[in-house]
């Protein structure tokens, strides 16, 4: 049992990653003669540095992509190997997302993975998050302080409501896109952080 348990870690942690690691915006924004996203905004390939290329249907497309990464990928596995490892596939997404192997480790910052995670494997904490984001968007424009917001309150409902599992994967997330967000958050202070819709 134990090394069945190991191999579905494993299994779990790979095809999560893989996934993960998949840069929809950038194939994406070059398919459609962009150019290379990563030189521009905020070099992010998600879908918010997309935006600032002007073309909202790509944008949308990416966002929708990056989702699926951990939340089809996370719901696929939970199907075939059980809970817990349908949360594992998803955070490894996250990592993949935010550290792919390759474009060199420097990957997206993992906002719509992580509510891709959320919606399809604990959709409650899903809509927490997504309104949060949303509310914080829309009143202040930028996108990572809804991102840094919803990703803290996620984190204290989830261990508070889902202490085991989904608790957990949540908090595990909030905490990498926390990290991935700390130049947004020097930014913030300073006033410089680059608003949505706003190209550089």
């Amino acid at each position: 049992m134990a090394t069945q348990q190991i191999t579905y870690w494993l299994m779990a942690l790979a095809i999560g990653y893989l996934a993960g690691s998949i840069p929809f915006g950038l194939l994406l924004a070059k398919a459609t003669g962009q150019g290379d996203i990563r030189k521009i905004g905020s070099g992010n390939i998600g879908a918010t540095n997309v935006l600032r290329t002007g073309r909202k249907d790509i944008a949308l497309l990416t966002l929708i992509l990056d989702g699926a990464k951990a939340g089809l990928t996370g719901w696929l596995i939970q199907n075939w190997l059980g809970l817990p490892f349908g949360y594992i596939a998803a955070a490894a997404a996250l990592i993949g997302h935010c550290y792919p192997v390759w474009l060199g480790f420097k990957g997206g910052k993992g906002v719509a993975t992580f509510f891709g995670g959320l919606f399809a494997l604990v959709w409650p904490l899903g809509l927490v998050a997504a309104g949060i984001w949303l509310m914080t968007a829309v009143v202040t424009k930028y996108s990572s302080l809804g991102a840094l917001i919803a990703c803290v309150v996620t984190s204290l409902v989830g261990v508070i409501v889902f202490p085991q599992g989904a608790g957990v994967m949540a908090g595990f997330m909030s905490a990498v896109i926390l990290w991935r967000h700390r130049e947004n958050i020097n930014r913030l202070r300073r006033g410089e952080e680059t608003k949505i819709g706003q190209k550089s």
